[in-house]
């Protein structure tokens, strides 16, 4: 009898597990990061992107999130990236800036610099990277421990930056492009030869065929009503004064012009779909995550402006080529059977003068300019060369090892800093990051600068451009990087397997991305994450 019912008490314990429920989970998840993207793009333009395109699909059958906000400043790509994927923001997962100066190595740093590894697929440096100064995991690298690493991870990006700090640490890969020489790289940090199907992919040299079109407006120029005229005095014209260009004479030469133009999405969207057939991504019940990061926007945006016709023709571009993307994710994953995730890193500023021409407030700092004659100044005070030794992201850094060794003030020297930034016609505030937390400041702004603030990485003094200002190096083009919504408000757009259409006007922040995946895919947030899911999402 005792028998009887230990094979019946058995019977039910395998019966009971055989029947809980797979986790379900798409076979795919994709992420787009439109490398600056303002919100109001999405709307622009609206009425001249396809039926069939990309962002109406997204808009109409996906889940649009309307009031997206980055949390922090500077609004500067390598902390859109990885602030994206890790869920948190600079002041936790450490990436200050694409840059920044480093107070225990006192110089400057690379956001994803890595001397111990090299580059694979090229005889250049460029490959000389890896996430490792990236202080927590990214959503991917949770989904690969949840798998125990059966999950595929790929980052793909023109710039380093933006194929590696999504990936993570765990991917199987993360490419990059090479204007060295046209070809796509990686690092030792991943593998130590190419794939057969990269090494293939790059001895096709595409570039040069994009480079034998050329570029010309994809309608009639005169149709472009939402731009300003071609051929502004403020915009930057590598490739000549005026539409159409001609690329011939690069061909073989130069492999760095491509990506400011809009078939540097081109080749980054044809990278990613070859990488996708190549590794079988999605073709099983692992879910897989493909990272895709367009860098060509930024580009464009940086050296014409936003409402330039290139920057108007690059998105009525990238629309159509997202729409063919969506339909190669149908046939070669499935409809219904993978998840897209579309957003920014950051926006951008309108060009100064075109804000001038057009009675708006706006105007140039050159900041580089300004730091040599605050140097020279001080060094005639105090004959100290060199007392700032740095000016990136909006912070100017001293050189406290030359200060310590003086025995100066330091209290006096920032205060004159501060006092001398304060008299610059663009500069709206300054203050030593000492007095962050205790001085008069919108409370946004300061909580957007301390998330901002990871200390071995920041410097002493912060200053705040007046909005419409830019941090200037030449006098053409534009950027971004502060508080402002032009820089801060950006597109977040949700379609595919989990995703319920519809949209919410209520504020949401860049970190609630991952954090609304992993919600998504049943996995544990990211390790630093602060950010919180958005449950109207999902299904």
């Amino acid at each position: 009898m005792r028998r009887f019912f230990f094979a019946v008490t058995l019977l039910v314990f395998f019966t009971s597990v055989q029947a809980q429920p797979d986790i379900k989970r798409p076979k795919l998840v994709v992420g787009l990061v439109m490398d600056q993207m303002r919100w109001d793009y999405l709307y622009r333009y609206y009425p001249r992107y396809s039926e069939t395109g990309g962002f109406k699909r997204m808009l109409g059958q996906g889940f649009a999130c309307e009031n997206t906000l980055i949390p922090y400043a500077p609004t500067i790509t390598a902390c859109g990236h990885s602030s994206i994927y890790t869920g948190t923001v600079p002041a936790v997962n450490g990436i200050a800036g694409n840059s920044w100066w480093d107070k225990k190595q006192q110089r400057a740093v690379y956001c994803t610099e890595d001397k111990t590894v090299n580059t694979v697929g090229s005889t250049s440096a460029q490959g000389k990277m890896s996430p490792r100064n990236m202080l927590v995991t990214t959503i991917c690298d949770e989904l690969r421990l949840a798998t125990n690493f059966r999950s595929k991870v790929i980052g793909v990006a023109i710039k380093d930056r933006g194929g590696i700090l999504p990936a993570g640490h765990s991917a199987n890969a993360a490419y990059w492009y090479d204007n060295s020489n046209g070809n796509w790289i990686t690092s030792t940090y991943y593998m130590n030869e190419l794939p057969g199907w990269v090494s293939d992919f790059n001895s096709r040299k595409i570039v040069d065929q994009y480079y034998d079109k050329g570029w010309t407006t994809i309608y009639p120029i005169n149709s472009y009503l939402q731009s300003t005229v071609d051929d502004k005095s403020w915009e930057y014209k590598p490739f000549g004064p005026a539409f159409p260009y001609d690329l011939k004479k690069w061909i073989g030469k130069d492999y760095g012009k491509i990506n400011t133009t809009p078939m540097g999405n081109s080749m980054t969207f044809e990278f990613a779909r070859t990488a996708l057939v190549a590794e079988q991504m999605g073709t099983d019940a692992i879910t897989d995550f493909l990272a895709v990061s367009f860098s060509s926007p930024d580009y464009i945006g940086h050296t014409f402006g936003p409402n330039s016709v290139e920057a108007e023709d690059g998105f009525l571009r990238l629309d159509k080529e997202l729409g063919a993307f969506l339909d190669f994710l149908d046939s070669k994953v499935g409809k219904g059977q993978y998840t897209v995730f579309l957003s920014a890193d950051h926006g951008a500023a309108h060009v100064p003068e075109f804000m001038q021409e057009q009675h708006l407030p706006g105007g140039r700092v050159y900041t580089g300019k300004l730091t040599d004659t605050l140097n020279k100044s001080l060094k005639a005070i105090y004959n100290l060369p060199n007392i700032i030794v740095s000016d990136d992201n909006y912070q100017m850094h001293l050189n406290h090892p030359l200060l310590d060794s003086a025995k100066a003030d330091k209290e006096a020297i920032t205060q004159w800093i501060i006092n001398r930034l304060l008299t610059e016609p663009g500069i709206d505030r300054a203050f030593s990051l000492q007095q962050l937390n205790t001085i008069p400041l919108p409370e946004r702004i300061r909580t957007m600068l301390n998330n901002g603030y990871y200390p071995p990485r920041n410097g002493d003094i912060q200053y705040i451009l007046k909005p419409g200002y830019i941090d200037a190096y030449s006098a053409t083009g534009t950027t971004h990087g502060l508080w402002n919504p032009y820089d801060a408000h950006i597109p977040l757009l949700w379609y595919g397997w989990g995703i319920k259409p519809g949209k919410t006007n209520r504020e949401t922040h860049m970190t609630d991305i991952a954090p609304t995946l992993a919600t998504l895919l049943h996995i544990q947030m990211p390790s630093g994450c602060t950010g919180e899911a958005i449950p109207e999402v999902l299904k």
